[in-house]
């Protein structure tokens, strides 16, 4: 092997790991601090390895939530909004779940349209559909809050529902539509000489094929409705609607910060996402590698 080889090897060695740790330095200082106490945490320098690791911090968002007195003293300070944080973690599994079953039920049929059915219209159709995601989400809070307040929807989960279904169903409908378009025409005409209807054939031939990319925007839309924050808080304003991120961000409004309690909140927020990808861990990695080989 040639010293030119070698090194141009470790340096992409070198920048690989300087990447990774940037990359997981972040979440390996979130669960550490979660299993420390509040001492450890504030001194310096830090402490990345917890001596010893405490579960008081989990102890304290669980006896805050059932409305009892945490039995452990290491939790220097639980916020006062902490009652809130298991109720609004199911407010936001509801939302996330609801927007991505309504989202591939909207964008699947649009998309599949928009990619094997020509019609007058459709490249324009298709610029429009992109044009509203070039628009920031803070001009967009005013209409949508009219919007809402018309339906009589504020302060609820359907408030966040619809607004997150606006976002993210024109970026589900080009990314499926980029799939769809990727698979041959062929495919949609042999199904319809075997007398397969539109819907038959987007069952039946374009969907098993599509599964990578359904996962691609099932996570999208679900990691996307779980961490958006502008619209949950302009939308919703007591415990029955709000989100994890707006219980989260309260936790540093009074006048003492736990550090140790706004960690373990954090670990209980990232667990519904980190299970998604591991249970859609091998579409992931098909998707990466679809039409890597064509014959």
């Amino acid at each position: 092997m040639s010293s030119s080889l070698l090194f141009k090897r470790l340096a992409l060695l070198a920048g690989s790991i300087v990447m990774l740790l940037y990359v997981l330095a972040p979440v390996a200082w979130l669960l550490s601090s979660s299993l420390q106490r509040e001492a450890d945490i504030t001194s310096i320098p830090p402490h990345w390895i917890p001596h010893p690791p405490t579960l008081s911090s989990f102890k304290a968002i669980v006896a805050a939530s059932t409305g009892t007195a945490p039995d452990d003293g290491n939790a220097a300070f639980i916020p006062s909004t902490a009652q809130y944080l298991l109720p609004a973690l199911r407010n936001s599994l509801v939302v996330a779940t609801a927007v991505v079953l309504l989202n591939l039920l909207v964008s699947v049929p649009a998309a599949y349209a928009m990619a094997k059915i020509r019609y007058i219209g459709r490249d324009l159709s298709v610029y429009f559909m992109l044009a509203t995601r070039v628009i920031p989400d803070i001009a967009l809070v005013v209409p949508f809050f009219l919007f809402v307040r018309k339906l009589g929807l504020l302060d609820s989960v359907g408030s966040l529902i619809i607004t997150y279904l606006a976002i993210t169903v024109p970026f589900s409908v080009f990314m499926l539509l980029s799939y769809f378009e990727s698979l041959p025409d062929e495919l949609d005409k042999a199904a319809r000489v075997d007398g397969c209807s539109r819907i038959q054939a987007l069952l039946k031939v374009f969907l098993p094929l599509a599964v990578p990319s359904l996962v691609a925007v099932i996570m999208f839309t679900f990691l996307t409705s779980w961490n958006e924050f502008l619209f949950a808080l302009m939308f919703t304003q007591t415990a029955a609607s709000q989100t994890v991120p707006i219980i989260v961000a309260s936790f540093t409004s009074d006048f003492t910060t736990s550090f140790s309690f706004i960690n373990a909140a954090g670990v209980v927020a990232i667990v519904p996402p980190v299970i998604i990808a591991v249970v859609f861990e091998r579409y992931i990695v098909s998707g990466l590698t679809a039409g890597a080989v064509k014959g």
